[in-house]
């Protein structure tokens, strides 16, 4: 028997639910769930709901087709109204695409650290194109040290599916130039993010006066 929403306890119908309170009130499986309305013989839409839930969050801005054909009852057009939604939502209602080419690029999105009392380290991941995937404050420290481990800087930037980063902290005190711990710091991520593949486009301070990029003053080739 083919288990539909209204087969659900009315409580817990999702398209009941959206109505009342709204989309945001929905969890991933209960938006896939008014999407798809309907499971298959065999498969209740809960349990397709789940499945796909599960590689949308794997698999995000890349998710296929040949992705969702994988869930047990997924056909053509469920897959097909699946994708509908996420294009729709790309063109209209997503974050607009930046693009890096350059350290200046970077600086309208770290305005709100550049003059911090505490330093702040800013991780930006970027795919291959160097268009803006997530900008990330890893750590806050105190004055003008804020230490930081590789393994909080490359964490979700690996779990992103990022191509690149673009390190960045400010400095409190209004000084421009890398300090011993900046450069030993950058050598210790710059030898971790080649074990990972991913490149580092470009580390930067940030001031009131301005910013000091690696790459610019040649520290990167």
């Amino acid at each position: 028997m083919i288990k539909t929403i209204k087969d659900m306890p009315e409580h817990s119908r999702p398209r009941e639910k959206l109505r009342e309170k709204g989309a945001v009130a929905l969890t991933d499986e209960g938006l896939v769930a008014a999407i798809l309305g309907m499971g298959t013989a065999g498969i209740d839409v809960r349990t397709m709901a789940k499945q796909v839930a599960g590689l949308i969050r794997e698999h995000r801005e890349i998710l296929s087709l040949d992705h969702l054909l994988t869930v047990p009852g997924m056909g053509l057009a469920k897959g097909a109204q699946i994708l509908s939604a996420f294009e729709l939502a790309r063109r209209h209602l997503l974050k607009e695409i930046i693009k890096i080419e350059c350290a200046k690029d970077v600086l309208p999105l770290v305005a709100d650290v550049a003059s911090k009392p505490q330093e702040h380290f800013v991780c930006i991941s970027l795919n291959g194109a160097n268009e803006v995937i997530e900008k990330r404050v890893v750590t806050i420290g105190l004055l003008d040290k804020s230490p930081v481990h590789p393994r909080e800087v490359f964490a979700d930037v690996f779990a992103d599916r990022a191509a690149a980063v673009i390190l960045l902290h400010n400095h409190p005190s209004g000084d421009l130039q890398p300090s011993q711990a900046d450069r030993r710091t950058h050598d210790q991520l710059f030898e971790v993010a080649k074990i990972l593949g991913i490149r580092i486009l470009d580390n930067i301070i940030v001031t009131r006066k301005g910013y000091f990029s690696f790459r610019e003053s040649g520290l990167i080739s």
